[in-house]
């Protein structure tokens, strides 16, 4: 995996990371998200909250194994020195239901100086989406 800019982020390192998170995203990869992190790492997934790479696979595992069908979004909203806030919007089937969801949420992202994210704070709200409406990219 290729290693990704260290703080102080600029406008163009911001968009780097943001690209390389939605990447590692888009690729259902739980060890590939967690490598982007640092060992002791501390995420706020709405209610959850929980600590470390081995924390975070779980996580993702656990999540990706009933929303299937993700198509996904991520905005950089702002930046600093080491910190990154992110508009994200996420489209995914419900693998029980199959009911579609939209996810709308706010992510707030900090970095350790070796560039590895120290702490993710997510907010979101679902909402089913009616059959006959459009999904993104549809």
């Amino acid at each position: 995996m290729q290693r990704l800019p260290i703080p102080p982020l600029t406008l163009e390192t911001a968009l780097e990371i943001l690209q390389a998170a939605e990447d590692a995203w888009k690729a259902r990869d739980p060890g590939k998200v967690a490598l982007l992190c640092a060992p002791d790492c501390v995420w706020r997934a709405r209610e959850a909250l929980f600590q470390g790479r081995a924390a975070i696979e779980y996580f993702l595992r656990d999540k990706w194994a009933f929303e299937s069908r993700h198509q996904i979004m991520k905005e950089l909203w702002a930046y600093t020195n080491n910190r990154i806030s992110v508009h994200f919007e996420c489209e995914w089937q419900h693998a029980g239901t199959n009911q579609w969801y939209r996810s709308h949420s706010n992510e707030h992202w900090e970095f350790d100086a070796d560039g590895y994210m120290t702490r993710r704070d997510m907010s979101a709200n679902d909402v089913p989406i009616p059959v006959n409406r459009p999904r993104i990219g549809h």
